[in-house]
C-alpha cells in the first residue's frame, strides 16, 4: 500500500473536505475522517481511541461519525456517537460499510471516502436536521494518525 502521505492527493483530500462541509450544511451531525498508516491494534478499538482522541463524543447530540481507515491493514470502520446510534438502524451502518467497501475494492479511495461521506449525511440530515444557530462543532479537515 502506498505511505500516508500518497493514499490521498491533497486535490483528493480538498475534495473530501468539501464533501464534508456540502454533507453537513443539512444537519446538526459532524463527520470526520481520519486516515493512518498502520493499525497495531483491533481496527475498531482504535476507531474508538480516535474517536475520543478527536473529542467527538463531546457534540451536543451526540451525532458525530468517524470514517476511520488504516492504509496498510487496508480496513476501515465507521462509527457513530451514542445519538446516531439510537437513530438509526443497522442497515444504516450496512449500507454506509458496502458504499465505501466497493469503492475501495476497486481502488477508488477517495471515491468510497466521497460516498460514505454522503450516505452518513443523507441519514444524518433526516434523524438531525440543521436548525438555526447550528455551529460547525468539529474540524471538518483529514486527521492522520
Amino acid at each position: 500500500m502506498p505511505y500516508i502521505e500518497d493514499f490521498l492527493s491533497a486535490k483528493e483530500e480538498a475534495e473530501i473536505v468539501e464533501a464534508i462541509r456540502i454533507a453537513e450544511r443539512h444537519t446538526s451531525g459532524e463527520i470526520r475522517v481520519h486516515i493512518e498508516q498502520n493499525c497495531a491494534t483491533d481496527v475498531y478499538e482504535r476507531a474508538l481511541d480516535v474517536f475520543y482522541i478527536l473529542k467527538m463524543d463531546n457534540t451536543k447530540q451526540q451525532n458525530g461519525v468517524l470514517i476511520y481507515v488504516a492504509v496498510d491493514n487496508k480496513s476501515f470502520v465507521i462509527f457513530g456517537d451514542q445519538g446516531i446510534n439510537n437513530s438509526v438502524g443497522e442497515n444504516f451502518w450496512n449500507s454506509t460499510r458496502d458504499k465505501i467497501g466497493s469503492q475501495f475494492k476497486s481502488g477508488h479511495f477517495k471515491q468510497g471516502i466521497i460516498e460514505g461521506i454522503k450516505e452518513a449525511g443523507q441519514v444524518l440530515s433526516s434523524h438531525f436536521p440543521w436548525e438555526q444557530g447550528d455551529n460547525d462543532e468539529l474540524d471538518n479537515t483529514i486527521s492522520k494518525g
